[in-house]
């Protein structure tokens, strides 16, 4: 018996018996497979792409939003074949990144302005800066706003606690509230949201101060120089 060689790209002679022998060509080895594989874009992959009606569920964006989007120069999708509108992953965090913009404040020109400008500058730095500069005045806007709040949140707080003592007021006429003092109320002053209220209070005390004679006619006093 002959031992067995084997070679990729040599045929094997294998000595049966009595001297006979037999010619064995091994199978030839797998090579790489065609298509598609799995690896980045431009390894034989295409970037996953979706159609106008796919994003808009996905981000919550009507599909006249994304139009519009497109019309400002905001979004560019791709074409297919067939003349439909394709977005990949860019597209996608193009139209998170507007809507986290809206939330802000900014309105659509004002983010197409952003863009232009990012684009006009001639240097990455530059750039930022400038991005950097309208996101720090939109961060002492915020906390303004947020400061403005906090004070609203206070003066509801107050009012309420000062209209729960209406809850076991006797009185079946309104006209009751504009005398109401402080002493029902356990001690707590009328809050601005609740002094609006009463209008016949304001017009009592005016007439109290521009009718101070009370035998007197509205005629008399409008003759008087």
């Amino acid at each position: 018996m002959v031992p067995l060689q084997s070679n990729s790209n040599v045929r094997v002679r294998l000595t049966v018996a009595e001297g006979a022998t037999k010619t064995l060509t091994p199978a030839p080895t797998p090579g790489p497979t065609s298509g598609p594989t799995s690896g980045p874009t431009g390894q034989g992959v295409s970037k996953k792409r979706m159609k106008i009606g796919q994003l808009a569920r996905k981000t919550g964006k009507t599909v006249r939003a994304l139009h519009l989007y497109e019309e400002m120069g905001l979004l560019s999708p791709e074409r297919s074949d067939g003349g439909f509108r394709l977005y990949g992953s860019d597209e996608l965090a193009r139209v998170y990144w507007i809507s986290k913009l809206q939330d802000m404040g900014f309105k659509l020109s004002q983010i197409r302005g952003l863009l232009e400008a990012v684009a006009a500058s001639t240097s990455a730095p530059e750039a930022m800066q400038g991005v950097r500069e309208l996101f720090q005045s939109k961060l002492r806007d915020t906390r303004e706003q947020i400061q403005k709040l906090l004070q609203l949140e206070r003066d509801i707080a107050e009012s309420l606690s000062y209209l729960e003592a209406c809850r076991g007021c006797g009185e079946h006429s309104t006209k009751a509230c504009v005398e109401c003092g402080e002493e029902r109320h356990g001690g707590i002053p009328e809050p601005k949201l609740v002094s609006g209220i009463h209008l016949n209070r304001a017009g009592i005390e005016t007439s109290a101060n521009t009718n101070p004679n009370p035998n007197s006619s509205p005629n008399e006093e409008a003759s008087t120089p």
